[in-house]
C-alpha cells in the first residue's frame, strides 16, 4: 500500500505524548504558540497507563505521584480542586514488619486510574497519535519529522521527550549532529528495565492499608490492590512491580515461567482459599531513570531550537517529567 504524504506545520513539533510532553505541549499553547504533539501509541500517557483487564481495571505503569516542589503542588491542588485526583496515602508499610505506612510527602492518585491524568492535560492540544516517527532532520533553519505512514510535520522549533536513547537514534537517522557536549551529556543518561504483572485474583488479599506494599530492595517492589485503591470496583487485580535487577534476571524469559515465578511471590499474601485466575505481564524498557541528566531540560548548542525533556532530567517520576516539561517549554519560547 502507498504511504499517503501530508505535510503538518506548527511552531513547534513535540515528539512524545507522556506527561512531560503535555506539559510542554500545553505551557505552549497558553502561550498562543501553535503546538502539534505525536505520538507512536494510540493513546497519550507514556509510562502512565491504566488497562481494561479481566473485567475490571488495573494501573499498569505509574502507581501515584507525589508533589516536593512548590511548582508542581500548584497543579496538583488544581487538579485536587477539579476532583481528578485523590491523596491515596502519606506512605506504605515494607510488607516485612506489618508496621503502619511512614509519614512522608502525600501519594496522589487519579480517582478513576492514572490515565485519567494525561487524559485530562491532553484536552485542548493537538495530539496525533498512533504516528512513528523514523526520523527527524535539520530544513530551512527549521526541523522535518517524518512518519513511517508518510506524514512529514515541519516546525520551527522541536521537543523531544521520549527516553533519550529513542531521542537519539532519530536524530541520527536524520544526520543531525549535536554538539560533543550535548552529546555526551545525554548518552550518560540511563534506565533501568521493568516489568509489571497484574494478578486477576478470586479470594481475599491480605495487604496493609491502604491496601498497598512498597519495598525497593526486595524483588518485587510494588504490590498494590486496585480494588482498594477505588480502579477496579467489582474485579480484585493485583498490581506486582519488579525491581530492576530481578526485571533483567527475567526480562528474556518466557511469559509462563516468569507468571510461574511471580504467582509464588504473591502467594503468601492470599487467603488460602483464594486463586489467581489470570496473570497478565507489561514490560517497560525505560521504567526507571537510574543516570540523571543534572537540569531539567537541555537546550542542544549549534542547532535550530532543540530541548529535550523527560524523566530523566534532574528528577524522575511524574513531578520530574512534568517541570522538565515546563522548562522545556521555556527555553524555546524566546526562539520563536
Amino acid at each position: 500500500m502507498d504511504k499517503t504524504t501530508s505535510k503538518i506545520y506548527c511552531e513547534v513539533l513535540v515528539i512524545g505524548a507522556g506527561i512531560a510532553g503535555l506539559m510542554a505541549g500545553r505551557h505552549l499553547h497558553a502561550r498562543h504558540k501553535t503546538v502539534t504533539l505525536v505520538d507512536c501509541e494510540e493513546r497519550v500517557g507514556g509510562r502512565i497507563l491504566t488497562e481494561h483487564i479481566g473485567g475490571g481495571w488495573a494501573d499498569t505503569g505509574a502507581q501515584f505521584f507525589t508533589a516536593r516542589e512548590p511548582a508542581f503542588q500548584a497543579f496538583v491542588d488544581a487538579w485536587l480542586a477539579e476532583g481528578l485526583i485523590f491523596p491515596w496515602s502519606s506512605g506504605w508499610s515494607d510488607g516485612s514488619t506489618g508496621e503502619p505506612a511512614k509519614e512522608s510527602f502525600p501519594r496522589y492518585a487519579a480517582k478513576s486510574g492514572m490515565t485519567a491524568l494525561p487524559r485530562h492535560l491532553a484536552q485542548d492540544l493537538n495530539i496525533h497519535k498512533a504516528v512513528t516517527i523514523e526520523h527527524v532532520a535539520i530544513e530551512n533553519e527549521g526541523w522535518t519529522a517524518v512518519a513511517r505512514s508518510g506524514e512529514i510535520y515541519q516546525s520551527r522549533a522541536l521537543i523531544l521527550t521520549s527516553p533519550v536513547p529513542q531521542s537519539l537514534a532519530l536524530l541520527a537517522a536524520g544526520d543531525v549532529l549535536l554538539a560533543d557536549a550535548d552529546q555526551a551529556a545525554l548518552q550518560k543518561i540511563a534506565y533501568a528495565p521493568g516489568i509489571t504483572a497484574v494478578c486477576h485474583v478470586k479470594g481475599q488479599v491480605n495487604l496493609p492499608e491502604p491496601g498497598a506494599i512498597q519495598r525497593p530492595d526486595y524483588r518485587i517492589s510494588w504490590i498494590a490492590d486496585n480494588q482498594r485503591k477505588g480502579v477496579s470496583p467489582r474485579v480484585t487485580l493485583i498490581t506486582l512491580q519488579t525491581n530492576p535487577d530481578y526485571s533483567r534476571l527475567w526480562w528474556l524469559s518466557p511469559d509462563q515461567e516468569l507468571q510461574g515465578a511471580l504467582r509464588r511471590e504473591l502467594q503468601p499474601y492470599l487467603d488460602p482459599k483464594a486463586t489467581i485466575e489470570e496473570i497478565y505481564l507489561h514490560r517497560w524498557p525505560y521504567a526507571l531513570p537510574t543516570t540523571l541528566h543534572p537540569e531539567r531540560t537541555l537546550m542542544a548548542a549549534n542547532l535550530p531550537p532543540l530541548a529535550f525533556a523527560g524523566d530523566a532530567f534532574h528528577g524522575p517520576r511524574i513531578e520530574g517529567a512534568a517541570l522538565s516539561g515546563l522548562a522545556a517549554a521555556e527555553a524555546i519560547l524566546p526562539h520563536l
